[in-house]
């Protein structure tokens, strides 16, 4: 029987394409032989957009821009605690520092504030309501100090406004 034919040339043997380095990117070699005149863009054959504006903007946003999101809502108002709202539970108590002008002008009294707890719990704000001029100072320092649980209404922390006393009784 005669020889079988030899195989075909495999993959490695075969000559590997000529590689061509373009580079599109690249600027051209030679200067062009003539320049071609651009023939800009005609206005005349943009067509409108349903709802756009004469004169207005090519590819632009029928209607315009959207308008800027409402500002937040403002903080809720406290509310006072009565009714249906209960008083918040004191979790840190600091005593008022009797002032030394007080002690020795022998001064005692009660020292009647209204406070304004912010949702957190925290004292944010106090009024005197009824007030003994030597120890309204140290009564307001104490209880700005003060912090409660946060006052739940529908679920959600609210500031509230209640009234707290400080006893000041010399010893």
């Amino acid at each position: 029987p005669p020889p079988p034919p030899p195989p075909p040339p495999t993959a490695a043997e075969a000559a590997p394409p000529p590689v061509i380095d373009v580079n599109p990117n690249a600027a051209p070699i030679a200067a062009p032989e003539q320049i071609v005149e651009e023939t800009g863009f005609d206005l005349s054959e943009v067509r409108g957009v349903e709802g756009g504006v004469v004169g207005g903007v090519v590819s632009g946003i029928v209607g315009g821009l959207p308008s800027a999101p409402p500002p937040p809502p403002p903080p809720p108002e406290p509310v006072r605690v009565g009714g249906n709202i209960s008083p918040p539970t004191k979790v840190r108590d600091v005593p008022p520092v009797y002032p030394p002008v007080a002690q020795q002008a022998r001064v005692q009294g009660v020292v009647i504030l209204e406070a304004v707890i912010g949702p957190t719990g925290a004292v944010t704000d106090v009024k005197v309501l009824r007030s003994v001029p030597l120890l309204d100072e140290a009564a307001i320092t104490a209880v700005k100090q003060w912090q409660y649980t946060p006052t739940l209404l529908n679920g959600v922390p609210v500031p509230v406004i209640m009234t707290v006393t400080v006893n000041f009784t010399l010893q």
